[in-house]
């Protein structure tokens, strides 16, 4: 509960914000946001204007709501972001609430809309600063390749193998590597 000049709101936020909240009857500010639905009106709040801007994005996603949204950023955003880009199905899956098929979803769906996200401490990028790394670009090239072989009809797990069995270190083109994946799809 928030008191607000004697007015109390009472606001979900995901367990990261609860770490970094000033002790009690101290100054906060949060940044909140309004999810109005036919049988609700809820109010969550984030410390950072980044993480509700990260929250907008993943209640977007088909099948995430603002209450699994707040649980998937129970994790630190900028560790969601990293296993998003880098394709970590696995980390994703621990999140409560969270199966294997949302994790992908997850994936697909947020991927491009993350390749300008700014992680502190990766390398090439000054903390704090916008842009893109190698790393993710190259996460970005292959994400773009899964994503067109799903589009042809393979299955999310079969599209992931067959761009990993043929991704090399400096892949240039996504366009190269998705011919390259069909062809180590062939049979014999």
């Amino acid at each position: 509960m928030i008191d607000i000049q004697g007015v109390g709101y009472d606001v979900s936020a995901p367990m990261s914000t609860f770490y970094r909240l000033p002790e009690l009857g101290k100054t906060v500010i949060l940044h909140t946001h309004f999810a109005v639905s036919e049988t609700s009106q809820q109010l969550f709040g984030f410390i950072e204007r980044k993480d509700r801007d990260f929250f907008r994005l993943l209640i977007k996603v088909n099948g995430v709501g603002p209450k699994m949204a707040v649980g998937i950023m129970s994790m630190d955003t900028n560790d969601i972001v990293r296993c998003i880009m880098d394709d970590n199905v696995n980390a994703l899956v621990k999140v409560p609430g969270v199966g294997k098929k949302t994790a992908e979803r997850l994936i697909i769906e947020m991927r491009d809309k993350l390749k300008a996200w700014s992680i502190p401490g990766d390398r090439g990028l000054a903390d704090g600063e916008p842009g893109v790394s190698p790393q993710s670009s190259q996460s970005a090239i292959i994400a773009e390749a899964e994503s067109a072989l799903i589009a042809l009809g393979y299955k999310p797990t079969e599209a992931a193998k067959a761009v990993s069995r043929v991704a090399k270190h400096d892949v240039l083109r996504s366009e190269e590597l998705i011919k390259q994946a069909l062809r180590s799809m062939l049979p014999g």
